[in-house]
C-alpha cells in the first residue's frame, strides 16, 4: 500500500497531500488587502515556493482549478497566468466564480507531480 503523506497545521485541512508521486493543495493570498493583480502574483508565488518544497517546478502541474471572487476579473487573472505558466507545459485548467471569504479575490487548487 502507497502511503499518504500530509503536512497537516489544522485539524480542519492539510497544507499538502502527496500520495503516488501527486501533490495536492489549496492557496489563497496571504494579504488580501490587495486586488486582483496583487492577490494573483502573491497566490503564484506561494505555488511556485510549495512546487519547490516538493522538488517540482510549474512544467510538472497537472491542474489548477481557479476561484475568482468576480468573474468578471477573469481576463486581468488571465494576464497574469499567461506570463507565469511556461509555455508548452500548462495544467488542465477550470476557472469559476465563487463566494470566497472577506477580502479574498482569488483560490487556487493545485495538482502537481512532486519530484521524484
Amino acid at each position: 500500500m502507497t502511503d499518504i503523506h500530509r503536512s497537516v497545521s489544522s485539524k480542519r485541512w492539510a497544507d499538502v497531500v502527496v500520495h503516488r508521486g501527486v501533490a495536492r493543495w489549496v492557496e489563497v493570498a496571504d494579504d488580501t488587502a490587495g486586488d486582483l493583480r496583487a492577490q494573483t502574483g502573491q497566490v503564484l508565488a506561494q505555488v511556485d515556493a510549495t512546487l519547490a518544497v516538493l522538488g517540482s517546478d510549474r512544467s510538472r502541474l497537472l491542474e489548477v482549478l481557479v476561484f475568482l471572487a468576480d468573474r468578471s476579473d477573469a481576463a486581468t487573472f488571465d494576464e497574469v497566468w499567461d506570463a507565469w505558466v511556461p509555455e508548452g507545459h500548462p495544467p488542465v485548467r477550470a476557472l469559476l466564480q465563487a463566494g470566497l471569504g472577506a477580502g479574498c479575490r482569488v483560490e487556487l487548487v493545485v495538482t502537481a507531480a512532486a519530484g521524484d
